[in-house]
């Protein structure tokens, strides 16, 4: 992903209204948080959300933390227990995320989950940060605003050097107070799990120290169909639900238009509607292995591998 130039302006009422216009545009914005800065956009809308891998150059579709101005905003998206609510009551706002059942019906990309059952929800103090999610009345995914595998940013300059040319604006708001991600505490049926410690201590929680976790940055397993996967599918076989791309159409497509944003944002609802269907197997056609292309193939052989 590439843009002209990437703007770096100071927070004010009129970069806020900047932003904000590129939110609901579905462009990403680099904005500061209390922790680091986040690249943030609107999580119901799966391309903006592939436009943040892209950006990142993210390996591959783990879930994202969705940010939300204030814990009833939270309650529109996520199921939360007594003890989730106990705990976003005291340390919301603030540097805990919490990952608890995804509510029926709420309007979050599939992306941002990652065809998971649960999200990660957090309400952050930083104001930028706020001003935004109340000037475009969205949920905004948001992951450290670097390039993958690079050093989260706590200044502007640090998105700068790892994001110039791959997004269009960052809002400097200084440096960032925190300077180390949030806590992420799953809340379960199991009790609390640490899933990545931070700045909150939650003494209850119980450290994860190996295994699968669902957890954002550190998933090990995603969503798995129950039907075998075929890939690189040029055709229907019999007994097959074929998924397209580009030219090959199919019972479904990720992008009849070859686009690889556009597929980024359909690929995990595409995978559940075909694995809804009342057949044997799933075909994929084959999706060009570079830039996000690479994310999604590196989910569909691990979706296909499962069932070998």
């Amino acid at each position: 992903m590439t843009v002209q130039d990437t703007a770096v302006r100071p927070f004010d009422e009129a970069t806020l209204a900047e932003a904000a216009a590129l939110i609901l545009a579905g462009q990403p914005v680099a904005v500061p948080t209390e922790t680091v800065y986040g690249l943030a956009a609107d999580a119901t809308n799966g391309e903006a959300v592939a436009r943040i891998y892209a950006a990142k150059g993210r390996p591959s579709f783990n879930p994202l933390i969705v940010h939300v101005p204030d814990f009833a905003a939270a309650e529109a998206l996520g199921a939360f227990d007594e003890r989730a609510r106990e705990l976003a009551q005291r340390h919301w706002p603030g540097p805990l995320t919490l990952v608890v059942p995804l509510r029926a019906g709420a309007p979050v990309a599939p992306l941002v989950t990652a065809g998971l059952p649960t999200v990660a929800l957090r309400v952050p103090a930083h104001p930028v940060m706020q001003a935004l999610l109340r000037t475009t009345g969205r949920p905004l995914a948001a992951p450290s605003a670097n390039a993958s595998g690079r050093i989260s940013p706590t200044r502007a300059e640090h998105v700068l050097a790892s994001l110039g040319g791959r997004v269009p604006l960052i809002l400097d708001g200084g440096a960032t107070e925190r300077g180390l991600e949030s806590t992420i505490v799953a809340v379960g049926r199991g009790g609390l799990r640490l899933l990545r410690p931070g700045p909150v201590q939650v003494p209850d929680a119980e450290q994860v120290t190996g295994g699968p976790v669902h957890a954002p940055g550190m998933l090990a397993s995603h969503y798995a169909p129950t039907k075998p996967v075929r890939l690189n599918a040029t055709e229907r076989q019999a007994g097959e639900w074929l998924i397209g791309f580009g030219p090959i159409a199919g019972d479904d497509t990720l992008s009849a238009a070859g686009s690889l944003e556009e597929a980024a944002a359909n690929l995990f609802a595409a995978l559940h509607h075909a694995d809804a269907q009342p057949v044997d197997a799933i075909a994929v056609a084959s999706v060009p292995d570079h830039e996000l292309g690479r994310a999604i193939n590196d989910r569909l052989r691990r979706a296909a591998a499962d069932k070998e």
